[in-house]
């Protein structure tokens, strides 16, 4: 995966006007990312930001702006020759209306949809600013899971759809994380965002099951995982706690993590162990007793503690500083 790349007007030049502003805007957006027409509110300063990234052959892509309307014409589509599906999220307070070659649908707040990026297509948010989500994936990948593409575009997605929810979360974990740099684990986060895909488009049958065992469970674990990073230095932080905040039961959540090789209690107290070895060897916190070290890292018995870092480290956090 490549590190997220981002294009924002906050990077122009300071003496362009508002109407120069867009202009390039537009002239860059087509060299570098599509050709499309956009068209910008008239009441407010133009500013438009994008950040992206690619996951093995996905993009994912995030984009605000006073931007109230997006157009590709078959003039575009001969430009660029898009080979994907696009799935459209909407992140405003307001509706999004949309055309894709004879097809109207609306994206309610938080929703989405699935798109041709090989069609003609049309999308308009009112006078309110613009803020949605892309994430384009080859025909040829999407199809492997889900046969009837093409009968699923067009469709809208509520906001309230699991999967789609999961997908939300999952992407953005990936977009704001660190590069996936091992193929074989850019590859596994391309197939959960594909199988979540086609769980969030309606998937039935086989195809359902399949992308159900691997995107919904991958992504949950995945959820899992980040909790336990946010907050392992909490003393208080259980399976319990962790299972009511992402809405499943503590069984599952103590089921993923025995799958995945490590159970809940030894991922916290791995995470622990790793920032106070990472704080002891930081100077400024030299200042710091070891103690008050490991009670900030979530440990609440020193001696316990100290029993820990020696097995996991092989000499005292003492000797380790």
């Amino acid at each position: 995966m490549s590190a997220q790349a981002v294009f924002s007007t906050e990077h122009f030049p300071d003496h362009l006007d508002d109407r120069a502003r867009f202009s390039l805007w537009q002239e860059i957006y087509a060299a570098e990312i599509g050709a499309i027409d956009f068209h910008r509110a008239d009441d407010r300063p133009f500013t438009a930001r994008i950040e992206a990234a690619s996951v093995d052959s996905i993009v994912l892509a995030h984009m605000w702006g006073t931007i109230t309307q997006s157009t590709r014409t078959a003039r575009h589509l001969r430009r660029d020759n898009l080979d994907g599906y696009l799935l459209l999220v909407n992140h405003a307070d307001v509706r999004l209306a949309g055309r894709m070659g004879g097809r109207s649908y609306e994206i309610e707040p938080g929703g989405a949809v699935l798109v041709s990026g090989a069609e003609p297509a049309t999308v308009i948010g009112g006078n309110a600013d613009h803020n949605w989500s892309n994430i384009l994936i080859p025909f040829a990948l999407l199809n492997e899971t889900i046969r009837d593409g093409e009968d699923r575009m067009a469709i809208p997605i509520a906001g309230a759809n699991e999967a789609l929810g999961l997908l939300k979360r999952y992407s953005r974990l990936i977009e704001t994380g660190p590069a996936l740099v091992a193929p074989d684990v850019a590859a596994h986060a391309a197939a959960s965002i594909v199988d979540l895909i086609a769980l969030a488009t309606g998937a039935k049958g086989d195809a359902a099951e399949l992308a159900g065992l691997r995107g919904l469970r991958a992504a949950r674990l995945e959820a899992i995982l980040a909790k336990i990073r946010e907050g392992f230095a909490n003393p208080t932080i259980s399976a319990q706690g962790v299972a009511q905040q992402l809405g499943v039961s503590v069984r599952y959540v103590h089921d993923l993590l025995q799958e995945s090789g490590t159970s809940f209690s030894e991922r916290v107290l791995e995470a622990r162990l790793r920032r106070v070895s990472a704080m002891l060897a930081d100077r400024r916190y030299a200042g710091m007793r070891i103690g008050e070290i490991a009670l900030a890292c979530g440990f609440s018995d020193i001696s316990y503690f100290n029993r820990c870092f020696r097995r996991r480290f092989g000499c005292s956090p003492g000797q380790a500083r």
